[in-house]
Formats: structure tokens, sequence, C-alpha cells
């Protein structure tokens, strides 16, 4: 059975929590980020976890960069395959630069298909494998003042369950992790500090997200919302009008100025 895990957006918030419970778990891990940052945390868990790690940093909107990533594996068939690289973009979509809205939209979902074609296929040969894939209770709501990031999580919450269904035959399980508004840097790079979701100080804790994403994925379950709030805000999504839920979420993510 293969020991190695690989992590995608792993430099910081959600990602790196995820690289540390493999760590300590004794995984080898390959974790990647398009931030540098990446090798100070690859230096971090081998200091605190004793781990081996190998850092790639790498830009997932691109098939060339997944397949650099995978490069380094050196097609080892990972135990654990944790698809975490994602980025945010708030204000009208009409007002965003069209690059940076399609760079969404190809990180979220085309590097997380990627990765998952090219790994889950690895997994499905060896007949055995976890997957991990988050995505958020945000594909749950029409994402006004953020409708291209909500688009792409609903698509990876969907794809998940559907990938899931897939492979019940084989010995590769699919999890969907849904957080709510996490403590990451996300708002930040999403420009999105200046919004009434942006500035709320009772956001989750990463490392809480992570662990729950994590038990969640070993036991083969099929996905997971940390948080009771967060629950509820799932459930009601499913009662209420679409135009409700993007007018709210209007309320959550206009700027405020």
């Amino acid at each position: 059975m293969s020991d190695l895990a690989i992590i995608a957006g792993a430099s910081s918030g959600i990602g790196l929590e995820l690289a540390r419970c493999a760590a300590s778990d004794g995984y080898a891990l390959l974790i990647c980020a398009d931030d540098p940052r990446i090798h100070e945390v690859a230096e971090m868990l081998r200091a605190d976890a004793a781990a081996e790690v190998e850092a790639v940093q790498a830009d997932l909107s691109t098939r060339a960069e997944v397949a650099r990533l995978l490069a380094q594996s050196g097609n080892r068939p990972p135990a654990l395959l944790m698809a975490n690289a994602g980025i945010g973009l708030g204000e009208k979509f009409l007002d965003q630069d069209i690059a940076a809205a399609l760079n969404v939209v190809n990180t979220n979902v085309g590097g997380t298909l990627a990765l998952v074609h090219e790994v889950g296929r690895q997994m499905r040969r060896a007949d055995e494998g976890r997957i991990l894939i988050t995505g958020s209770i945000a594909g749950y709501m029409p994402g006004s003042f953020q409708a291209v990031y909500n688009g792409t999580k609903a698509f990876l919450d969907s794809f998940s369950y559907a990938l899931r269904d897939e492979l019940l035959d084989s010995g590769v399980t699919v999890t969907c992790l849904m957080p709510g508004p996490t403590d990451t840097e996300f708002f930040d790079r999403a420009e999105m500090t200046d919004t009434p979701i942006g500035a709320r100080d009772d956001k989750d804790d990463p490392a809480r997200v992570a662990r729950a994403g994590y038990a969640a994925m070993l036991q083969g379950e099929s996905g997971v919302v940390p948080g009771f709030m967060n629950k509820v805000q799932t459930v009601f999504a499913g009662l209420l009008p679409e135009t409700l839920l993007a007018r709210m979420h209007r309320r959550m993510a206009r700027p405020e100025r």
C-alpha cells in the first residue's frame, strides 16, 4: 500500500492543516501551491513531524503545471489526494477583469479536474485510494458579488458526488469537504476584506475544518460540512428560492464602500 499523500494548495489555511494531518499520520508528502512559501512549509513539516516532504511551486490553472507536479511523484500512486487548490474573486462579475475571472475557473475547476483525473486513474488501477475535494457551502448559493467563485464550488460539490458514485465498484473513495467562511488568506487574496463576510471575526478555524475533512476522507464518507451553523445554512439553501439566496449573498459579499 502506498504511503504517499498529495496535497494541493498547501501553503496556508486549510491545505496547510491537511498536510499537517497527513504528516502526523506518517505519510510521505508531496505538497504544492503557487506561493513560494510552499518550500518554507515543507521545511516546517520536516522539522515538526519528521516527515518526508517534497514541495513543488506550481500554478495548477494549467495542465502543464499539473503534469509537472505529478511528475515529482515518480508516477507512484498516492494513498491520499487532497485537491484543495482554489482562489476567489469579489466584486460584480461585469466589473471584474475577465482574465482574473477565468483564472478562478481554470484553477478551481480545470486544475482540480486535471489533478483528480490523473491521480484517480492511478488509484483505480491500484484499486485503492482516498480523494478529498475541497468544495464549499458557497456552492449551495448563487454568489452575488462572488458569482464566478460560487459557480466553481457548485461544480466541485456536484462533481465530487458524481465521481464518488462512478467509483462505487472500486477501492477508491471520494469525499467532498464543504467549509463555510474560514479564517484563511482567502478574503485578502479575493480582495473581499471590505465586505461583511470578509470582516467577520467568527470565521471557522482552518485546523478544525481540515481535521473534519481529513477524518471524513479516511472513513470514506461522501461529504462533510464542518460547523453546526454551516450545516443549517445548507439545509435552508435547499428550501429557499434562488432569487432569495442571491439576495442574501449580496448582503454578505457586497463591498461596504
